[in-house]
């Protein structure tokens, strides 16, 4: 089984390869090579695109993934927005869409209407819920991976521990993974941006809340109970008189975070408000996302020194409004980290700007969709 997933995943990279090249790069014997790939051809998971240049023989059979042989499903969920998408196995979107969304009607009810909308938009594209492999969701709190739900998320009321993975399978028989949702936009960021530039990427968010996402050596780094990247909840000395809805004091998401600007800035409206108010360049908000950017600095500048990312990528709402919070990050961060950790960072924002989430969703439900049983019970019928 590994052997053959390690050969999907050369195909899952874009690569047009022939039964050598394959052997080259995953060490498998070319035997082991063409037995896998007749079963593969013939479950439809990959196809003959042509033949390459003969070496004196006759010219080998090119191979790619049939990206179209079925769909995968990827949620990135916020506290009052869901972005949605179904994506072709190559991970091309075939039709996506993002409704208003409140986290507070708890996890039975969320999860009902997430499926409604995968529904529609499975209608979209000619497919139906018999062809998806699988399916990725990321949440804004705190996820203990392994396990597939989250732990005590402070804006999100009734999902503390609730098993996300069966309550989906109910609807979807494939795998599903739940992650938070910073990892699932570093993951998306990473994997279509930078994975053939760089191994190691911080990934920031500045939404209603503050989180980052870590890929090391090419691969998400969750920490022991997956709560790696946490810095909205990193204390701020001088703000000790904040009290943060996770009980603590000072945390950054608390002072810095779209909530907390939005209820100091215009009380009574919402952060996409104030999205809107800088966006249009008002004059109260600019200086406040700036000074927010250099606050959040600080914390940044840390996890600069600590990890050594060659990528800091800012995304979420707020974090690519303008160049008003990157600006005021990028001050602190080089001001305060270390001349070697900062000599070849790129401090970029995020390049897929709000769909980060989803389409990180749908890359890590390919990834997982290799261990699919519809993909192995396709290989047995081969």
């Amino acid at each position: 089984m590994q052997i053959t997933r390690d050969l999907l995943r050369v195909f899952w990279d874009g690569q047009i390869v022939d039964r050598a090249e394959l052997g080259r790069q995953t060490g498998v014997a070319r035997s082991t090579v063409s037995s896998i790939v007749g079963g593969l051809l013939t479950a439809g998971l990959i196809e003959e695109v042509g033949t390459g240049e003969s070496t004196g023989g006759r010219p080998p059979q090119l191979l790619r993934l049939n990206s179209r042989r079925g769909v995968v499903l990827g949620a990135d969920l916020g506290a009052t927005h869901g972005r949605l998408l179904v994506a072709d196995l190559a991970g091309v979107s075939l039709a996506e869409g993002e409704w208003p969304l409140d986290m507070a009607d708890g996890p039975h009810r969320v999860v009902a209407w997430m499926i409604d909308r995968f529904e529609d938009l499975l209608k979209e594209t000619g497919y139906s819920e018999a062809d998806v492999y699988g399916v990725a969701l990321g949440v804004p709190g705190p996820v203990e991976f392994s396990e597939g739900w989250a732990v005590a998320p402070p804006i999100m009321p009734g999902w503390d521990k609730v098993p996300l993975r069966p309550l989906i399978q109910e609807h979807v028989d494939a795998p599903v993974v739940v992650d938070n949702d910073v990892n699932v936009m570093a993951y998306g960021e990473y994997w279509t941006q930078w994975r053939h530039r760089a191994e190691n990427l911080l990934f920031v968010k500045v939404g209603t809340g503050i989180g980052s996402g870590i890929i090391a050596s090419g691969r998400v780094y969750r920490g022991s109970q997956g709560a790696a990247g946490d810095i909205g909840h990193v204390a701020l000395t001088d703000h000790l008189h904040v009290i943060c809805p996770c009980g603590n004091r000072g945390c950054l998401e608390a002072v810095a975070g779209g909530k907390a600007l939005t209820e100091r800035l215009v009380p009574g409206r919402t952060v996409r408000d104030l999205v809107e108010m800088a966006q249009k360049g008002e004059a109260d908000v600019i200086p406040a996302l700036r000074e927010a950017g250099r606050t959040i600095g600080q914390v940044v500048a840390g996890a600069v020194n600590l990890f050594n990312p060659s990528v800091l990528a800012i995304g979420g709402g707020l974090g690519v409004v303008g160049d008003h919070v990157i600006t005021g990050i990028k001050e602190v961060v080089f001001q305060r980290s270390t001349v070697l950790a900062t000599r070849d960072l790129r401090l970029v924002p995020s390049r897929l700007g709000n769909r980060a989430g989803v389409v990180g969703a749908a890359t890590l439900a390919i990834a997982r969709a290799f261990d699919s049983p519809r993909v192995w019970a396709q290989l047995e019928l081969g």
